[in-house]
């Protein structure tokens, strides 16, 4: 497992960027998606772009309240499919299955959503994940 990113939602991505950028963090990539309604941006202190802050800014108003505004950890793993049956095994949920072989969420027990992405190419999707439902939110 590899430590990827964490996402926060950001209300003024201007006056978001310039905060952390006088934190001394520096821009290392930009996906627009105009079609989602959102822009993504990740932050790398210098000399350690691997970790990074994922700055999510949505087109949209909505008020995150105090709890809505942090998103999520991130972590590659070597096998989604494997790793996610064995948490299920253990009686986590899974709250966004890896039905694309790709990308699964699950919550800790103090509910941080922890997203899941498969190294590499996506696996070959396959059941159980393709018919399972999202469960709650992540």
């Amino acid at each position: 497992m590899k430590y990827l990113h964490t996402m926060v939602r950001v209300r003024d991505l201007s006056a978001s960027l310039h905060f952390y950028e006088l934190l001394g963090l520096r821009e290392v990539r930009r996906m627009d998606n105009p079609q989602g309604r959102f822009t993504l941006v990740f932050l790398a202190a210098p000399g350690d772009e691997e970790a990074q802050l994922e700055l999510t800014f949505n087109y949209d108003v909505e008020d995150y309240g105090s709890a809505r505004n942090f998103g999520h950890v991130a972590y590659a793993v070597e096998d989604i499919h494997a790793l996610c049956q064995k948490l299920m095994d253990a009686g986590v949920v899974i709250s966004r299955p890896p039905r694309d072989g790709r990308m699964a969420f699950v919550r800790s027990p103090d509910r941080i959503s922890i997203e899941l992405l498969q190294r590499g190419p996506a696996l070959e999707p396959c059941e159980p994940w393709i018919s399972m439902p999202n469960v709650g939110s992540w």
